[in-house]
């Protein structure tokens, strides 16, 4: 049968059977969640960043552990719900912590705490919490939150932690204070988002959708919710704190799914037994013992020894050359391929303005520690940027530093992990009226020569350093054999430089 005629009979079986629902109920449909100063980029890039100060501050179970598996598969269930152009990258992750809690970071990355699926009576409960801190992501409360911040100039400090520029040593003036901002607390538990009463009405609202289009009673969140209010005689749970109980909860629930045309909700699943059993057997730390191991560093070793992680790719495209990540030689490029547009377009990222060629695409970072790329699609690979302009930062150090040294500094860094030579000493140069230093180095390219041998690559670096000590540095690269045809565009590029 003609495929495009099995397509129009199935799209009117369909409409047929969605007339007769409709004409018997009208289901759940979800809401728009709005605009919001932030782009989805900025929200996931921040997210992942956040994610991996998670993973230094925390115990994570390794991601082939029962409970990471179970909850993984839970999320992604709930996950289907949720329509196609509202959705995010959830990934999910499981702390071995015996209070209750669970927290869900902009853009997707999620976490929860072995208390919660211990303190669960069912899956469905435990959906309901899930369900409910995805819903904080749907509805972008916190990207929301920041744009009341905006007066504090809060965007270009998003985008410096895109940037990477506030530095691990500078981390509480920095990275903690912005997300301070943002109404989130990061602290030896974690990263604590900070709700108001009517953000726990619309992620009440939304997680009931979420559970009910996945087959839950939708009830079992405020069951949960209700059970944990009830210990009497026990300090409130964590998850009290960040989520204030925005009043009437379970009726509000109820009034919004007798509205709903009536279903065979799943309560609990044999999974969910064997994952509970399993996590009353699993060693949980305490808060006390989370923090105390955060402040000795134990959990970012023990994270990396048992495999737990995000699941992204968290090294920068121009330190990862030479590395065993790919097997596979990149085949050769023609430069018809990757020469620059004379159209050139702003880019606003926040500390810096920049132009580029319009059809060099920006590429944010997805967490700490990655470059911003600017670069076309065929002149990256899985192991570098081979033709293009990378940008990235570097906090204030401890003791103060010129830009001199910070440049020497920063050289010295990229030679322990790359095979790059300096041709020659650093030249003062002026980029957006700020001093800065200009440097040339040659590498390997990622990129082979026309007889597929390795061929030399010549990389210009330059360093701006900012009031505050920091410094912003920008790295254009192209095979040593074209580079001369790409310098005015990458001269034309630092001239466009203004900082914010």
């Amino acid at each position: 049968m003609n495929p495009v005629h099995v397509r129009r009979l199935l799209l009117s079986v369909v409409l047929l059977a969605a007339a007769q629902v409709s004409a018997q109920s009208q289901g759940p449909t979800f809401p728009n969640p709005g605009k919001t100063s932030m782009s989805r980029e900025q929200q996931h890039a921040l997210g992942l960043q956040v994610a991996t100060q998670v993973f230094q501050q925390m115990p994570v179970l390794p991601d082939d552990s029962p409970e990471s598996v179970y909850v993984r598969q839970l999320g992604q269930k709930l996950v289907a719900t949720i329509p196609e152009q509202y959705s995010w990258p959830f990934e999910f992750h499981v702390v071995p912590q015996k209070e209750i809690n669970a927290f869900a970071l902009p853009g997707g990355q999620m976490f929860v705490n072995l208390g919660t699926i211990t303190a669960a009576k069912n899956e469905a409960e435990l959906a309901g919490v899930m369900g409910h801190e995805m819903s904080h992501v749907y509805m972008q409360h916190s990207a929301k939150q920041a744009g009341k911040a905006q007066k504090t100039g809060l965007f270009a400090q998003i985008a410096e932690v895109a940037l990477g520029v506030s530095g691990v040593g500078n981390m509480a003036g920095g990275l903690v204070g912005q997300l301070g901002q943002m109404g989130i607390q990061m602290g030896a538990q974690g990263m604590m988002m900070k709700f108001s009463r009517s953000d726990e009405s619309q992620a009440d609202a939304v997680g009931a959708m979420i559970l009910y289009k996945a087959g839950y009673n939708p009830q079992s969140m405020a069951d949960f919710f209700k059970t944990l209010a009830s210990q009497g005689g026990q300090a409130p749970p964590q998850l009290f704190s960040d989520h204030p109980n925005p009043g009437n909860r379970e009726q509000a629930i109820a009034k919004q799914i007798s509205e709903w045309p009536q279903a065979n909700y799943n309560k609990d699943s044999a999974s969910f037994a064997q994952v509970h059993q399993h996590a009353l057997k699993m060693k949980a730390y305490t808060a006390q013992e989370i923090e105390a191991g955060a402040k000795s560093g134990q959990w970012a070793s023990l994270n990396a020894k048992n495999g737990a992680g995000l699941n992204s790719a968290g090294e920068s495209a121009f330190m990862t050359r030479g590395s065993a990540a790919s097997t596979m030689a990149p085949a050769r490029v023609s430069l018809r391929n990757v020469l620059p547009s004379d159209h050139m377009v702003s880019a606003n990222l926040g500390p810096i303005k920049i132009s580029h060629p319009e059809n060099w695409p920006v590429t944010l970072p997805e967490q700490r520690g990655q470059f911003v790329t600017i670069a076309p699609a065929e002149g990256v690979t899985s192991t570098g940027v081979g033709y293009g302009v990378l940008l990235n930062g570097t906090g204030a150090p401890a003791q103060r530093m010129n830009i001199d040294d910070m440049t020497t500094a920063l050289i010295k860094q990229i030679q322990e992990s790359d095979e790059l030579e300096p041709l020659g000493k650093p030249e003062a140069v002026t980029v957006g009226n700020k001093e800065g230093r200009s440097t040339f180095l040659r590498s390997p390219s990622p990129f082979p020569d026309a007889n597929g041998k390795v061929q030399p690559e010549r990389d210009w670096l330059v360093t701006v350093q900012q009031s505050d000590g920091s410094m912003i540095f920008m790295i254009f690269v192209a095979p040593e054999a074209d580079f001369a045809t790409l310098q005015p565009t990458y001269d034309a590029m630092v001239k466009s430089i203004q900082f914010r």
